[in-house]
């Protein structure tokens, strides 16, 4: 298992994660934002064999605002947009 996490502060809308990885998405704020169960979210936890496609996705962030972290088993499945500055 492994999270991806999007520093919202750090992001500014260059998108070159979303060619790497079609998790990625723009949101209505112009920001790139990762798509869990068909919302959008600041952080996921995946069990699947793409944890490549973040890892590049990451790596193509110039302002390294993505990372890509094992996870704890119970970790939750995502943390919606609205919870960004909770």
């Amino acid at each position: 298992m492994y999270t991806i996490s999007i520093d919202r502060e750090a992001c500014d809308g260059v998108f070159a994660c979303l060619v790497r990885d079609d998790r990625f998405v723009e949101d209505s704020e112009g920001l790139a934002a990762i798509e869990v169960d068909d919302a959008h979210a600041i952080a996921g936890t995946f069990d699947d064999d793409r944890r490549a496609d973040a890892e590049q996705a990451a790596a193509a962030c110039p302002l390294d605002a993505i990372t890509v972290e094992d996870a704890e088993a119970d970790a939750p499945r995502s943390q919606p947009l609205g919870e960004a500055n909770r």
